[in-house]
């Protein structure tokens, strides 16, 4: 396997690159840049994303037709990693969760006329979305077969009620994908459905609070009563709800990696930076064995996690699924980037602590990682099953694992 990038691919990487430094850091600088909830000021996003869109670096997952520059996963890999240098980034090229996500799968699975009507518009950067399926207790968390939000089939409608919950960019998204059951079937029980925040029948019970910075929408718990929903607004076909999923979060949690592994090393470079020029006891902190051990600690996890998230991402260009692949770099990366925020704030010492840094909001932002698309301890157990049906296969070298396993 080759890690070298073609060209076309590393000139976009380096593009990326100087568009943060020169456009997206700067604006982390100055507060008057951010909004209530941490996030970037809506009015600033629009003209950073107005640039973006004129140097020809936008919505990477999506059809050129519709504006995007379809790419393939390793080429998002090295893109999304560039981006996430900055708390900003993936936000200034249309690539940030939930809308990356939801672009991706609607490109792949929706009509013509479903793309048209509500890919396009994301695309364009006019609305944004959610993706609605997590549900309180007894619902559905982890485990989508335990979704108890119906839609119930009347005509050419369905009837959706139930409830949602941290459902990521709710407040202010306009369109949805919503995943409810149709019926009990254990596999076909389940359908993923298009809705716009202005049909009647569903409302946002409320904004939760949250331990981290938020993302534009925040997220929220959602109540649905009498919610119509017509036939062409379902993705694939009933009963292909769990389908939808799974063709969505695979490479919805591989692009969080890449966002995370920009920010791990972000989180060093600001380390870096300090340790460099402050001096204690007759000696620069670099200069220290324990200090330099720390710091090559998380080169090393960084490294690794790159590795894990690039082979996924190639094997999601193979054509194959990726789940253990992708289970595997979900796992290492949301650890690394914990890590490199804490040995960050760590060697900083209270600058660290501060909001002088970004650290300390990477810091309360990582805790979410090991949580988000799936907690670890639900990705190893997906990597214990794996293992223990492939037997020696399980560290087999090809792509085939890949394409057995789709659906």
């Amino acid at each position: 396997m080759d890690f070298t990038l073609p060209p076309e691919f590393d000139d976009i990487r380096l593009r990326v690159r100087a568009f943060v430094d020169e456009h997206v850091l700067p604006l982390e600088t100055d507060r008057k840049n951010w909004d209530e909830h941490e996030n970037i000021r809506e009015d600033v996003l629009k003209g950073l994303q107005a640039k973006a869109k004129k140097a020809g670096l936008w919505a990477p997952q999506s059809p050129k037709e519709f504006g995007g520059m379809a790419l393939p996963m390793v080429a998002w890999a090295a893109m999304y990693e560039e981006a996430g240098r900055s708390i900003f980034g993936a936000l200034a090229f249309n690539c940030m969760a939930p809308d990356d996500g939801n672009m991706n799968v609607l490109a792949k699975i929706g009509t013509p006329a479903q793309k048209e009507k509500w890919l396009r518009p994301i695309v364009d950067g006019k609305v944004r979305s959610s993706f609605a399926m997590t549900e309180p207790a007894p619902g559905g968390g982890s485990d989508p077969s335990m979704i108890k939000t119906r839609a119930e089939k009347k005509g050419d409608k369905y009837i959706v009620r139930g409830r949602k919950w941290f459902i990521t960019g709710a407040d202010g998204a306009a369109h949805f994908i919503l995943v409810a059951r149709t019926s009990d079937d254990p596999r076909k029980g389940l359908t993923a459905f298009l809705y716009h925040k202005d049909q009647p029948g569903w409302r946002i019970a409320r904004r939760i609070d949250i331990m981290g910075p938020e993302e534009h929408g925040g997220h929220c718990e959602l109540e649905f009563d009498g919610l119509e929903i017509p036939r062409e607004n379902v993705l694939l076909n009933e009963g292909d709800g769990l389908k939808v999923t799974q063709i969505r979060l695979g490479p919805a949690r591989l692009t969080h990696c890449m966002r995370w592994l920009g920010l791990s090393k972000r989180c060093m470079e600001i380390a870096q930076g300090y340790v460099a020029n402050r001096e204690g006891f007759g000696i620069k902190l670099a200069d220290r064995e324990s200090v330099q051990i720390k710091l090559g600690e998380v080169a090393h996890q960084i490294q690794i996690g790159r590795l894990l998230t690039m082979h996924a991402a190639w094997m999601l260009d193979q054509g194959g699924r990726a789940r253990k692949e992708v289970s595997m770099a979900k796992v290492h990366v949301a650890d690394t980037l914990h890590k490199a925020a804490d040995v960050a704030i760590q060697l900083q010492g209270a600058r660290g602590y501060s909001k002088d840094t970004i650290v300390e909001w990477v810091y309360r932002a990582a805790r979410a990682a090991r949580l988000v698309d799936g907690a670890t301890e639900v990705h190893m157990m997906v990597l214990a099953k794996f293992m223990r049906e492939e037997g020696r296969d399980f560290w087999s070298w090809g792509a085939g694992e890949g394409r057995r396993n789709e659906l």
